[in-house]
């Protein structure tokens, strides 16, 4: 059964079209790495909250692919904040237990409750943390009353609801202000806000309006309508979701290619899709051109150094008599595209080198279509729309033909300062950070290459903060050589363990029960059974039970009277051991081999053993009483 959750059924309220696309078609949504992204930001300040202020910042820069001054300055509001938010909590339940994070996880709902404040007597109160300015869109919704009445089946007893609203403080530096000075009023203006904390009451009504919108996505077909309710964000064209398998045509409808519903077998991957950049010199086409059956898409004309076939990503200009024609580079690189989806090849890779002067193709494109100088010219945001739809558009239909993928840019150098005005140098690819942010999402890592003071060549494989990069490997090294195989062999170690591995039937092998009479100390005789394993043969011969007698003329003689004594346990000396009588205890005999067949006599050594003295057999008690 389906588990739902408040977001998702909140989701179909306000746009069933979009539920339809995240949670019922599942396309991947690409990150958006805004410093001010909101999912980032409350995860850090949770993170905060329930441990302390250095691990927050972490884990908010670790889910940057490379820091930039925003980010810094939203760590700032981070390092004010979390403390006033933990002040609040130690200054009002101090006596009170906090569970951070508590997961509901019944059969039909899921869900995650920032905070419970379980007080001795062993009432609770549920929190949840809000870094936002509108109060008032919160306070309608029904998300705690939900909690409340499912952490109650767990077996809390939920007496209280409330909200924590952390502020958020939007400020943009002005023209004729620099970055010390602009962060120097961006920390007072966070130090002078204050937490909201407000109460609610509960209303058990809420629960069932969500049991009826549950009902209602069960019984739904049609999930075309969209912003029902005009509180989709996703409907906005700033929050609008990336997704990788959409391609978007000129009025922002999406024309999507659904995979089969199959499972995939897990295999180690050695092709990934990646982005490779560095400086001048490094080797980084060199590096690429090693991969096998590769088309390079080159747009410096740089390829003396390469074996490849290439294909030059540039303008053509024909004439015909007076008349000029050119052909723009992102017409040529279109073309590539189609024959890449429509010829038959034997190419398993394509390269783009270098990807951000195909970018800039792709801008002289549109401004050309549009008669354009520049995005602005277009009416609010539709210059910077119409590119931007064009280039990922292109970009995912080379991602969709099954390609190995690489990307190939040169580096940039920055500076970013820190919050003690530290200046630290960042490397990146050399694009602008929201083309870079879409096509890091296309890849499987992003790797930086470089030359130390000895002239040799590294690739860096592990993340750093201040080195553009990441990916989804695990690697066990941070560097590695600018070398190909070297990069397989890490590639391989990354994902030691990973692959699907299919399990082997051992085979069944045969068992045989084997009968062995054993004579015990006093007289009686006991019958012990044991199995013996044999390998499975052509045919297979009857069993036939082994009868008593020839068990007994089997059984070596030293294994007739087995006997295990016991020392005594206030024994004082040797003449008392000898004067007290030997404990004896019942026991199984071990059970000798035997080569007799089934059915056939013993050998005659060990038949004319057994008849020096003749096994006693066990008389049941009726015989003793008539005896008697």
């Amino acid at each position: 059964m389906t588990q739902f959750s408040y977001s998702r059924v909140s989701l179909f309220n306000d746009c069933p079209f979009h539920f339809d696309l995240r949670y019922i078609k599942r396309l991947t949504e690409l990150p958006r790495y805004d410093a001010d992204n909101p999912l980032i930001i409350g995860n850090a300040l949770h993170t905060g909250v329930e441990h302390d202020v250095e691990t927050a910042i972490n884990e908010y820069y670790n889910a940057y692919p490379v820091l930039t001054d925003p980010i810094i300055e939203e760590a700032l509001k981070l390092e004010i904040l979390i403390p006033k938010v933990k002040a609040f909590l130690d200054k009002n339940f101090s006596d009170c237990e906090l569970i951070h994070e508590y997961k509901i996880d019944h059969y039909d709902f899921v869900g995650y409750v920032d905070l419970i404040i379980q007080a001795p007597d062993g009432t609770c109160m549920v929190m949840d943390f809000k870094y936002s300015n509108n109060i008032k869109n919160y306070l309608e919704s029904g998300q705690l009353h939900i909690y409340k009445d499912r952490l109650e089946r767990d077996g809390f007893s939920v007496k209280k609801l409330a909200y924590m609203f952390v502020p958020k403080t939007s400020m943009k530096q002005k023209d004729n202000e620099d970055l010390f000075h602009f962060r120097k009023r961006l920390i007072r203006a966070v130090e002078e806000s204050e937490v909201t904390f407000v109460p609610i009451d509960f209303d058990e009504m809420e629960s069932v309006y969500f049991k009826n919108s549950v009902e209602k996505i069960k019984r739904t077909k049609d999930f075309s309508k969209r912003n029902v309710t005009k509180k989709c964000f996703s409907c906005i064209p700033k929050f609008a979701p990336n997704y990788l398998e959409a391609i978007y045509n000129d009025k922002g409808e999406i024309e999507l290619v659904l995979p089969k519903n199959e499972r995939r077998e897990r295999k180690i991957d050695t092709k990934p899709d990646f982005w490779i950049y560095a400086d001048s010199y490094v080797g980084k086409s060199t590096f690429v051109d090693n991969i096998p059956n590769v088309l390079f898409l080159n747009t410096d004309g740089n390829t003396d150094n390469t074996t490849a076939p290439v294909i030059p990503i540039k303008d053509i200009v024909t004439k015909s008599g007076r008349v000029t024609n050119r052909k723009l580079a992102w017409e040529v690189f279109l073309d590539a595209i189609n024959d890449l989806e429509t010829e038959e090849n034997d190419y398993e890779a394509v390269a783009l080198d270098l990807v951000e002067d195909i970018y800039e193709h792709c801008r002289v494109y549109v401004f050309d279509k549009n008669g354009w100088e520049h995005e602005s010219d277009g009416s609010y945001g539709k210059g910077w729309s119409k590119v931007t739809t064009e280039f990922n558009n292109a970009m995912k239909r080379l991602k969709a033909l099954g390609y190995q993928i690489g990307y190939v840019s040169k580096e940039k150098v920055e500076e970013i300062t820190l919050k003690g005005g530290v200046k630290r140098t960042t490397f990146k690819p050399n694009i602008n950070d929201k083309v870079a942010n879409f096509l890091t999402g296309t890849v499987d890592l992003t790797l930086r290459a470089y030359v130390d003071s000895n002239d040799e060549r590294f690739l860096q494989l592990k993340k750093k903060q201040n080195v553009f990069g990441g990916g989804r490997f695990d690697w066990q090294v941070e560097t590695i050589p600018l070398e190909m195989d070297a990069f397989i062999e890490e590639l391989k170690a990354a994902q030691d363990g990973k692959a699907t591995k299919k399990k082997e039937k051992p085979k069944r092998t045969g068992r045989v029960k084997k009968e062995v009479a054993v004579e015990l100390e006093d007289g009686e005789t006991i019958t012990a059974t044991y199995e013996e394993e044999q390998p499975p043969a052509e045919e297979k011969p009857k069993r036939q039970h082994r009868s008593r007698t020839v068990a007994e003329e089997a059984a070596p003689a030293e294994e007739e009277k087995p006997k295990r004594e016991r020392k005594a346990r206030n024994a004082d000396s040797d003449a008392a051991e000898e004067e007290k009588p030997k404990r004896t205890r019942r026991s199984r005999a071990a059970v000798a081999d035997d080569d007799t067949p089934p059915g056939e006599d013993a050998p005659a050594e060990v038949a004319g053993e057994e008849e020096e003295k003749p096994a006693r057999t066990r008389r049941t008690r009726r015989e003793r009483e008539k005896k008697s």
